[in-house]
């Protein structure tokens, strides 16, 4: 069994997101494959993160993604990007109680990343954390079935 990520990262984003694609060791993470579907960018060229923020959460949209992960300098834009989708649920995690709360409380599906705030070797750790968190359900669905009404 796999799990397909769509990433994405504006140019601030791009090492990080290399990075990430590289180092990450998916059968030490979450015990299965990770299949990383890279949307971009593809270079650290001055670039604008809305674009890649779209194919990221167009590939959730329409199945061919079960997550995703945005990254950006602040990762604000790209929360306020992705948030604007329905059914999107994009979470700004910086640490690693935010990733755990992320996904246990909000069933975050998109994961933004700061990068201009973020070590590699931490955010390893935040990715660890959200895959492996579950989520509660309970009260926490019906503050999402909520949001869906909006």
């Amino acid at each position: 069994m796999s799990l397909s990520i769509a990433i994405g990262a504006d140019h601030r984003g791009y090492e990080l997101k290399k990075f990430i694609i590289a180092k990450i060791a998916p059968e030490k993470i979450i015990g299965k494959e990770i299949i990383w579907l890279d949307q971009g960018c593809d270079n650290n060229l001055t670039c604008d993160y809305p674009e890649f923020t779209n194919k990221v959460c167009q590939q959730l949209l329409t199945n061919q993604a079960d997550l995703g992960i945005l990254i950006c300098g602040s990762g604000i834009g790209m929360s306020i990007a992705a948030n604007r989708y329905p059914k999107i649920y994009a979470g700004l995690v910086w640490n690693t109680e935010l990733a755990q709360k992320a996904k246990a409380d909000n069933n975050c599906n998109v994961l933004v990343l700061p990068a201009d705030f973020l070590t590699p070797e931490l955010t390893l750790e935040i990715i660890k954390i959200w895959l492996n968190t579950k989520f509660k359900a309970g009260k926490y669905q019906a503050r999402l079935n909520n949001l869906d009404l909006i």
